[in-house]
């Protein structure tokens, strides 16, 4: 018999699935280990716990794997990429797959067919496949560079809309919520927290934009509609590209849906849809959100 090791490991948590060829034996969740949002020492002992933990749970040595997938974003930027590899395998026996967090959300949505997937949580990235396998992303590029739709744009981008809305004469619930959620006591030190060195963390102002919203602040409002906005403009670029390549002037590939802001933040989420559909009207979107991991169990049973 055969045992597969799958993770996601996302910016903020990592889901870890041990399997069989037909079962799940085990399923575990603990911080994050991807190094670009955490140290090493804080990413090896989120890792170690978790294989212990899988080894109690399922009855299987981390000696007796054959194949493991991870999914992750930023699998080609050496700091994240180096570090799983060395860490995984120097714990782990058998193959090692190393995938973008896009790819094995596509295979949970559509394994091994034609699709698009749109992930939004701590960041965001949009992926397309065709029928021949060719794989069609768009954004990804870290926090700094895209994540348009993403936990960390909502949160940055709710606060300094916030501070253009001072300066505006904008009435704005954002500011109190923002320093009663960080608990500080004046706008001096909301600037000196939202400055610092290394920043905060912005994708857990989420919740707080998006309450914010739903008791009809203008302000937070806007700054979902634009995030999606922003999103959706990565999904159309994908879909053209594919639908060009297919070569089919009616084929229209599906889209599905992943992560926490995909899930919980229906703004965004509604916006990405109706920015699509008024120029694919007829396209397919898939109801809720997939799990990811699903995809990286496929992957390794089928690889």
């Amino acid at each position: 018999m055969s045992f597969f090791l799958a993770l996601d490991a996302g910016g903020t948590k990592t889901d870890y699935v041990l399997a069989d060829e037909t079962r799940e034996l085990a399923r575990v969740r603990t911080g994050t280990i991807k190094r670009m949002r955490t140290d090493a020492e804080t990413a090896t002992k989120n890792l170690d716990s978790a294989l212990r933990q899988l080894t109690t749970l399922g009855g299987v040595s981390m000696h007796s794997i054959t194949r493991t997938c991870v999914g992750t974003a930023g699998e080609n930027v050496p700091l994240v990429a180096d570090w799983l590899r060395g860490a995984i395998t120097s714990r782990v026996s058998g193959e090692l797959l190393l995938l973008g967090d896009v790819e094995i959300a596509l295979d949970a949505a559509f394994p091994g067919e034609a699709g698009v997937i749109v992930l939004a949580g701590t960041g965001s990235n949009v992926a397309g496949r065709w029928s021949k396998g060719a794989l069609i992303t768009a954004g990804g590029w870290g926090p700094a560079l895209a994540d348009q739709g993403s936990g960390h744009k909502i949160g940055l981008e709710g606060l300094r809309s916030a501070f253009l809305a001072k300066d505006e004469g904008r009435f704005t619930r954002l500011l109190k919520d923002v320093m009663d959620f960080w608990r500080l006591s004046t706008l001096d030190l909301l600037v000196e927290h939202a400055n610092s060195i290394p920043p905060p963390d912005y994708s857990e102002l989420t919740e707080v934009v998006l309450r914010a919203a739903e008791l009809g602040d203008e302000v937070a409002a806007e700054v979902l509609h634009k995030e999606g906005k922003e999103l959706a403009h990565l999904v159309q670029l994908v879909m053209r590209r594919l639908h060009s390549m297919a070569g089919n002037h009616e084929w229209v590939p599906p889209i599905a849906f992943a992560g926490s802001i995909m899930e919980k933040v229906s703004p965004v989420r509604e916006t990405v849809i109706a920015a699509v559909q008024r120029e694919f009207r007829h396209v397919r979107t898939l109801a809720g959100v997939v799990d990811p991991i699903a995809g990286a169990v496929w992957r390794v049973r089928n690889q």
